[in-house]
């Protein structure tokens, strides 16, 4: 499992979308499926939807926590310190979920997905305003 989202990640970095874009939207999928979720609670198939988003919500940030942690990673070092807590708040968040499911515990964890890709837009889209 985790080697395919590494390498549908590896292999959509390659395209013209920036990494910064491409990490918005992943994020933003992760919320989304974790939304559905909270929103269909109890109907059919429900416990494997919710087992499916919180582990794909669970690969993307290993993936984001590899890459934070690199030295040579572009983001100011006090940036990624934040962004690694973070993903531990997102990892012990869904041990939790997982251990006891209960759709309001999502909640947390479909604001940081959606409030960080809304960041990394932002940041996309500063230098483009610039060179205007």
């Amino acid at each position: 499992m985790y080697a395919s989202a590494r390498q549908a990640y590896d292999s959509a970095t390659r395209t013209a979308v920036s990494g910064r874009e491409l990490e918005a939207r992943a994020l933003s999928k992760a919320a989304r499926q974790l939304e559905d979720c909270a929103r269909d609670w109890g109907q059919p198939g429900h416990a494997t939807r919710l087992d499916e988003a919180i582990r794909f919500n669970q690969r993307l940030w290993t993936i984001l926590q590899t890459e934070l942690a690199q030295p040579e990673h572009p983001l100011p070092l006090e940036l990624r310190i934040n962004l690694l807590r973070l993903s531990q708040f997102i990892d012990r968040r869904s041990f939790e979920v997982l251990a006891d499911p209960k759709p309001g515990a999502l909640k947390a964890l479909v604001d940081l997905n959606r409030n960080i890709a809304e960041g990394l837009r932002t940041a996309t889209s500063e230098p483009q305003r610039e060179a205007a």
